[in-house]
């Protein structure tokens, strides 16, 4: 059986507060634990109103507090604003309190954001063609240099780091994690041992949107990979396939392992599904606009506003990928996102106004993702 996961970014709806939201975070834990989902994951976002989820690490151990067997981690943590040393004593700690359920993922925040300043100095890439694999959309590239001229990314990186702080490659960050975690980090012949967090009992992740770095060094260290349709979707056959093709056996994995992420509405109609759906796109506007996600708007507001083709235009590839329907419909979709991509777990991120649309559409989703699994595990009728 292939398992579902829940990735959260704790979205304040409009109206709401961020304690409202972390509170939902919290209820939205323990249902999705009697509801059988694998994964709890805790996204990290910065100065965005509609997003609660900016402490992961807190956040993790307080859904932890609240359940009991489900898997709890980051989806990731943004190691351009910490230092290995920090992520690894942060982790342990949860650990230490909840030992054997957490998962450290791993994403590469501060480099990209460099490598993106750099990119929209350069002349732009051929332009490329939505299309469909087997099924599945892959819609044509946005461009993430567009947020290179926005106002908020130069203030973000500013408050995101120390002045005059460069963020270290990425590989060398995660082997630096690992070594800490393992007992054997060493300097110019001295030592370095954190505690809490040497011997902890982490699943180490990295997180990626495409065929770079992260899917090589998740590749090259044996370790599990998570690629992100949900976010970057034209890229995610290449994240996997870069992955799969570099991978070498480790004393975590003997075989790739990946996570793919999708984002979900589940409702007991496709039609009331793309009603609780509709805010999604001013949502998204948002942030490819200020970097900055609003409060997640009710649909009656999406109903009211008036999109010009450039807007809707901006947000087309993530609109055309979110998967918005009855649970039969959703389960589909996933199954060919499943198959395509030959991903081993699906993660799903699901944001609706009312926290109870939410709740329901885990709940629906995974009683539904359980019956068609079941039925396919039957063996064919003699």
């Amino acid at each position: 059986m292939t398992p579902l996961s829940v990735l959260d970014l704790a979205p304040i709806p409009a109206g709401g507060t961020a304690r409202d939201a972390l509170r939902n975070t919290l209820d939205l834990a323990r249902r999705a634990e009697a509801a059988g989902y694998h994964r709890y994951w805790l996204a990290e976002h910065h100065l965005a109103p509609g997003v609660a989820s900016s402490a992961p690490q807190v956040l993790i151990q307080a859904v932890a507090a609240a359940t009991s067997r489900i898997r709890v981690g980051s989806g990731a943590v943004q190691t351009g604003h910490w230092t290995p040393l920090a992520i690894v004593e942060q982790f342990g700690t949860i650990d230490a309190l909840h030992p054997g359920r957490v998962d450290l993922g791993l994403g590469r925040s501060g480099q990209r954001r460099a490598e993106t300043a750099r990119r929209a100095a350069a002349p732009p890439p051929p332009a490329r063609e939505a299309e469909v694999v087997d099924g599945l959309l892959i819609p044509a590239p946005f461009d993430f240099t567009r947020l290179a001229a926005s106002p908020a990314f130069g203030l973000h990186g500013a408050l995101l780091q120390q002045p005059g702080a460069e963020s270290p490659d990425f590989a060398d960050v995660v082997d630096d994690i690992a070594a800490l975690l393992a007992g054997t980090y060493t300097r110019e012949g001295h030592e370095a041992h954190a505690n809490p967090g040497e011997g902890a009992a982490l699943e180490l992740w990295i997180l990626g949107s495409s065929g770079g770095q992260s899917a090589r060094v998740a590749a090259e260290r044996g370790l599990p990979f998570a690629a992100n349709y949900h976010v970057s979707p034209s890229s995610v056959l290449e994240a996997v396939d870069a992955y799969r093709q570099a991978f070498k056996p480790s004393d975590v994995l003997d075989e790739p392992y990946v996570v793919v992420s999708a984002d979900v509405v589940v409702a007991p109609t496709d039609e009331e599904a793309r009603e609780l759906a509709s805010p999604y796109a001013l949502w998204v506007h948002s942030i490819r606009t200020t970097l900055s996600a609003v409060p997640f708007p009710a649909p009656a507001q999406a109903a009211a506003h008036r999109w010009s083709p450039e807007d809707l235009d901006l947000v087309a590839d993530r609109l055309d990928t979110q998967f918005a329907g009855a649970p039969e419909t959703v389960v589909e979709r996933l199954d060919t996102l499943r198959r395509v991509t030959g991903a081993d777990e699906l993660l799903v991120t699901t944001i609706t106004h009312d926290h109870a649309d939410r709740v329901r559409s885990y709940e629906l989703l995974a009683a539904a993702w359980s019956r068609a699994e079941a039925a396919a595990a039957q063996p064919p009728p003699r």
